[in-house]
């Protein structure tokens, strides 16, 4: 039997990277690309040490549990025991799940082939077998794809959509602060960029619109007024995002993009790098409980700062 040694160790230095990633991801962390790659080599010696005469030791359960510990250290650091063993346990967990999906693919695929044709009914897939090999490159990526937009969907579901949160909005000097609702409901996105859009009421932004652009919003669906040069220095800001009532036509509504996005969830802060605000003549609660409608995928996609 051949072994294409540097196959092999290629193909573990990518998939280590990919499980690096995918642990990154899970606990949204913020990854350093060159750390994920350090974390991804050190793992990916494994390979070579099994060809040499220390392959009796990292075969060893002991012997891999240290090279995990290596690598989630390099990947992450140790900052305190329950940060390093929460990157640990979780290394393992998308190992596992992204592992044990292959086998349970590949037991399906095999019984299929069983019943298709009797000429593969027997084949074994061995290191170094082009079948195994095709069934690595495409299974891998594709189920790496499918646990990272599952634990996304988990994730949006498992966030609280009735919570009250704290919303402030960047615009250059000027921070606007808010109290936001978490809706389910509030499904709007840009649709070119696919930025998620949080609604508040136009009165709301007295602060950080200029009086000309506040006049001309009252201007229902016509937004013609954008292209006059004086509206020139918020051309870059302003949007116009489509939208569709139940039993109405199309309208349209006029979105502003911050500078930037902070919501306080959970006692931690989040940062939302890309988001709009979109304008509503009306204002959102009659008790003013709330200013404004918070996109819950901004909840879900922004990056977590430091518990306060």
């Amino acid at each position: 039997m051949t072994v294409y040694l540097d196959v092999i160790w290629l193909l573990n230095f990518c998939f280590d990277g990919l499980l690096l990633w995918l642990t990154a991801i899970i606990l949204k962390r913020s990854a350093v690309w060159w750390r994920i790659v350090a974390g991804a080599f050190i793992g990916s010696l494994l390979v070579i040490l099994m060809f040499t005469p220390f392959s009796s030791y990292v075969q060893t359960p002991i012997g891999k549990l240290m090279f995990s510990l290596v690598i989630v250290w390099i990947s992450f650091g140790f900052k305190r025991f329950r940060y390093f063993f929460e990157n640990l346990f979780t290394f393992y967990f998308a190992t596992f799940m992204v592992g044990g999906g292959m086998i349970a693919v590949h037991y399906f695929l095999q019984d299929e082939i069983q019943v298709a044709t009797g000429m593969l009914s027997t084949y074994s897939l061995g290191t170094g077998d082009p079948v195994s090999w095709l069934f690595v490159l495409v299974g891998f990526p594709l189920l790496w794809l499918f646990s990272h937009l599952r634990i996304a969907g988990i994730r949006e579901k498992k966030i609280r959509f009735d919570s009250i949160v704290d919303v402030v909005l960047i615009f250059d000097d000027v921070s606007l602060s808010l109290k936001g609702l978490i809706d389910s409901g509030n499904q709007l996105y840009d649709p070119i960029t696919k930025t998620p859009v949080m609604i508040t009421c136009i009165h709301e932004m007295k602060d950080v619109l200029p009086p000309l652009i506040l006049e001309q919003f009252k201007r229902q669906d016509d937004f013609q007024w954008l292209n006059d040069p004086m509206f020139e220095k918020w051309s870059n800001r302003l949007r116009i995002i489509p939208y569709r009532v139940i039993g109405k036509e199309q309208r349209f509504l006029l979105a502003i993009k911050p500078d930037e996005i902070m919501i306080r969830y959970e006692a931690q802060w989040i940062r939302v790098s890309k988001g709009l605000v979109g304008l509503n003549e009306a204002s959102l609660s009659t008790d003013g409980e709330y200013q404004c409608i918070v996109h819950p995928k901004m909840i879900q996609a922004g990056k977590r700062l430091t518990a306060s």
